[in-house]
């Protein structure tokens, strides 16, 4: 720190005050000396980091991060493996219910509480298992999971709208409740008004930030037959029953957050940037593949005749266009020369520039380098790590999807469903405790797969045995499976297999002679 004019004149006069002044300032220095905070410093001083709430650092950009998002996810493989990653091993082939009681609250006994579960399970199965849930009848619930979990990773949110329509057939099909996939570019402020602490990014509020309705286009402003902008405006809840009219599926990082941000929105660049540079090698590598001719004579004549070449492999210095081909023979014009250009492909670097980028984008989207290239190459140790790393994000993911989507349409499914008859539920509508018991549940997903299968189900073993876990919670984790109906399989399998007489105990064997020893009669 350098000494002012004030610091050498006070200094002058009084050295003692000069140094405490020195110190005081050095104090005050040090305290705003964050390498990363400084303005002084040549690397930041450029540096303009714009401050703002988190609706104004987002929302004006959204627009374009979701459409350069869905750009990448249908146009760059890595973009596309990312996003499907998660897919596959969040939801998979579907997320199943278990209907998990509070018998103490409710007082029932094992034998009921298991019954009721049984039957809700059943029951649950019934509407979800059927493309009738779904609005437009194309998905049911399993396939529906899997692009409501697409849409949130790939734009940063969805909305999905509870409906209720009567089913066309309700002998078949008793339930009337339905849900809507709004994408995320249909919900905006109506007739585009900006964005204030009360609507912002189409989401209506109240004064503590909570949602009170939302304002969704009636068509997607880029569909084929898109004509005017007109709105509909949905209540966020009920008025009589307080229940959800529209889940808005999101990670919200930021307090007063309204919209959620694409998972792609910190590597688009990289991502874009590592696709024209892949396209470009493979390019070149293609140039460097072709093998053509240059004839040049004295006259400008090589007396050949193109008709004996196909109809790409000939040329000549008279054509129109000029292109390298696989065998071509281009003949040059007197005083025509050719200086060949080589781009030495394939690239040395390339597979090692790709893979330190392909290192960053993983950290940004939470997949580890092997994960996202699919391709384990290290040893077993660092394979196994970089899936326990990866199935903490799945977990976490997991727990955040079934939690703001699968729980919340099991309770409005459940309103009806114990309104109707179809379920049992005492106390369901009169005590919150009670409807609460009645709610337990768990969402078992796709297990997280195994490297060493003899080691981890040894490992398994173990932990039960220990009591560090429950057959149950094994189950689930490393096959997706239900340990009770599991249970119940394995006793009637076994049952079967001895009435059949496949399980017959063995008689104990007879005891045979030593050679060497005298028999027991001979002992006698």
């Amino acid at each position: 720190m350098e000494q002012t004019r004030l610091d050498k004149i006070i200094g002058y006069f009084s050295p003692v005050k000069a140094q405490q002044r020195f110190k005081a300032r050095a104090s005050m220095a040090a305290a705003g000396m964050f390498v990363g905070a400084s303005k002084k410093r040549r690397a930041t001083k450029m540096w303009n980091a714009v401050s703002g709430d988190a609706d104004k650092d987002t929302l004006p950009d959204l627009p374009e991060l979701r459409s350069r998002s869905r750009d990448l996810y249908y146009n760059n493989a890595i973009a596309k493996g990312a996003i499907d990653t998660k897919v596959i091993n969040v939801v998979g082939t579907g997320i199943k219910l278990q209907s998990r009681l509070d018998r103490e609250v409710l007082s029932l006994s094992e034998e009921a509480a298991t019954a009721w579960e049984a039957q809700t399970e059943r029951e649950w199965r019934l509407f979800w298992g059927r493309k009738d849930c779904h609005a437009a009848r194309t998905h049911n619930g399993n396939s529906l999971s899997r692009m409501i979990y697409r849409q949130a990773r790939l734009n940063g949110d969805v909305f999905v709208q509870l409906t209720r329509s009567p089913g066309i057939n309700p002998a078949w099909y008793p339930y009337s409740l339905r849900l809507q996939v709004i994408e995320a570019d249909r919900v905006c402020n109506k007739d585009h008004l900006r964005d204030t602490e009360l609507m912002a990014g189409g989401i209506e509020k109240t004064a503590a930030g909570a949602p009170k309705a939302y304002h969704i286009l009636k068509h997607h402003p880029g569909s084929l037959d898109y004509k005017s902008y007109e709105w509909l405006s949905i209540p966020a809840y009920g008025s009589r029953t307080g229940l959800p009219n529209i889940i808005h599926l999101a990670s919200l990082d930021r307090p007063g957050q309204s919209r959620g941000i694409p998972d792609l929105a910190a590597v688009i660049e990289p991502l874009k940037q590592l696709g024209n540079y892949t396209d470009a090698e493979l390019m070149a590598a293609v140039i460097s593949g072709m093998f053509t001719v240059f004839i040049e004579t004295e006259t400008g004549e090589t007396g050949l005749s193109l008709d004996e070449f196909y109809d790409e492999t000939g040329a000549s210095s008279t054509d129109d266009d000029y292109k390298m081909g696989n065998g071509a023979i281009v003949e040059l014009a007197k005083g025509e020369t050719i200086h060949d250009s080589n781009p030495g492909r394939p690239n040395t670097s390339f597979d090692v520039f790709v893979q330190a980028i392909l290192r960053q984008v993983g950290v940004a989207v939470n997949l580890p380098f092997e994960l996202l290239i699919k391709h384990f190459t290290s040893s077993y140790s660092a394979a196994r790590a970089a899936l326990l790393d990866a199935w903490k994000y799945f977990y976490m993911e997991r727990s955040w999807f079934t939690e703001n989507f699968h729980q919340i349409v099991y309770e409005v499914w459940m309103y009806e469903a114990v309104s109707s008859g179809r379920i049992h539920a005492p106390g369901f509508f009169t005590d919150p405790i009670m409807r609460q018991a009645y709610l337990g549940s768990e969402w078992i997903g796709p297990a997280r797969g195994m490297i060493n299968e003899k080691d981890e189900v040894a490992a398994a073993k173990d932990r039960v045995d220990a009591g560090f876990s429950t057959l149950s919670s094994e189950t689930a984790q490393m096959t997706g499976g239900d340990w009770d109906a599991n249970h119940k399989q394995r006793v009637k399998e076994n049952d079967a297999r001895k009435k059949d007489g496949l399980d017959v105990e063995a008689a104990p064997p007879i005891p045979t002679a030593i050679p060497g020893q005298p028999k027991k009669e001979d002992e006698e």
